[in-house]
């Protein structure tokens, strides 16, 4: 009598292929052979192949969202159990088959050929044969499939460094006698896993790492600072002061790159600061022009632009035949501007007296004449 908590055919997975290849890569296997046994097929490449749209995936896994269906589907295709035909992908259908050829299937043999094959096919035909039969031991001479190489290469670990992985690996799963339907994807997993620890390791050998004579910055530190600008000349003039920097403070260890890079950008940013407003006094020059912050200065002080421009020869030629040197002429032309206008306002104030007639400019004007004198001849402001 079938329970009213089981309403419909359960899966049934397989323990061994699910402990080898993942459990929810197990179940959608063995709903994608269900649905082939009971939907029309066709044949091609020696392959069964079956049509199955969004939606039928959807309907035979009602407990996964169609994202997760797409995930582990994919993770199928990268072991090489399933196949899908990208001529007859339209988006929403597509044509499925289980990686087994219909001959193998049946129990037969391929017959094996006279000839060695290519050294380019041999992981070609390993990984077939790993499919075809099931699980298996790794062989002696296994070597990763350059799909698998690719896929190293893609999460930026060197080829050299995958290749002097392969021997270890091989002889650590003989010793265990363990069989995997893809022993690609084991190693890919097992490259991932000891690229990250060596980037790990390098990070703490640099802490351990004594500042010595020979020290020099790493090409990532380098590019780092170039792509923000510095000028490579500046980094390497730097190098020098840095090691002996460090090395007269006894410092034996230490994060030396990230140290660099935060030495190399404070130089930097006080190199371009010096550039900008160079603090070195100098004689003024012969076409010395103020800089245009000191026009929004004075328009502030409500002095007017076009007396203050006109003022600038007087300026320079005052300050070229006394032949003085000063860091900052801005400094000095703003004392110089404001000086001049208050002077200015001042034989403004003593007209205003001579003729007293116009009371009414001799009153509040008065006043107001004689606060913006002090106002303009106050020079507490540059102590």
């Amino acid at each position: 009598m079938q329970s009213s908590l089981v309403p419909e055919r359960p899966l049934i997975i397989s323990p061994t292929l699910a402990a080898t290849i993942g459990l929810e890569e197990a179940v959608l296997l063995h709903v994608l052979t269900e649905l082939m046994a009971h939907r029309p097929l066709r044949e091609k490449d020696r392959l069964r192949w079956v049509e199955l749209s969004q939606q039928d995936l959807c309907d035979a896994l009602p407990f996964w969202a169609f994202i997760d269906i797409k995930r582990v589907q994919k993770s199928l295709l990268d072991l090489g159990l399933i196949l899908l035909d990208p001529n007859t992908n339209s988006g929403l259908t597509n044509y499925f088959a289980v990686n087994q050829p219909r001959e193998l299937e049946q129990g037969s043999r391929p017959a094996l050929s006279a000839s060695p094959a290519p050294k380019a096919n041999v992981q070609a035909q390993a990984d077939q044969a790993t499919v075809s039969q099931g699980a298996s031991y790794i062989p002696a001479n296994w070597q990763p499939s350059q799909d698998w190489i690719k896929q190293c290469k893609q999460q930026n670990i060197p080829e050299d460094f995958v290749q002097q992985l392969v021997l270890g690996f091989v002889m650590y799963w003989r010793d265990r006698k363990q069989s995997r339907f893809s022993w690609g994807n084991a190693f890919y997993k097992h490259v991932v896993r000891e690229w990250r620890s060596e980037q790990t390791r390098r990070g703490l050998t640099e802490l351990d790492t004594e500042m010595s004579v020979q020290w020099w910055p790493s090409d990532d530190a380098l590019s780092i600072l170039e792509n923000a600008g510095i000028s490579s000349t500046f980094i390497e003039d730097a190098i020098p002061e840095f090691v002996l920097y460090w090395r007269e403070r006894g410092g034996s260890n230490g994060a030396w790159n990230t140290r660099f890079i935060e030495h190399i950008r404070r130089q930097w940013g006080k190199y371009s600061a010096s550039i900008q407003h160079d603090t070195q006094p100098r004689r003024i020059a012969e076409d010395w022009q103020p800089a245009p912050e000191c026009f929004d200065i004075l328009s502030m002080a409500e002095i007017d632009e076009e007396f203050a421009r006109q003022k600038v020869s007087e300026f320079v030629l005052y300050w070229r035949d006394t032949n003085q040197v000063h860091a900052s002429w801005n400094t000095r032309y703003l004392q110089f501007i404001k000086y001049q206008w208050a002077r200015r306002l001042e034989e403004s104030r003593n007209m205003s007296v001579i003729h007293a007639e116009d009371k009414s400019f001799t009153g509040k004007g008065k006043q107001d004449l004689g606060a913006s004198f002090q106002r303009f001849t106050d020079r507490s402001w540059a102590d």
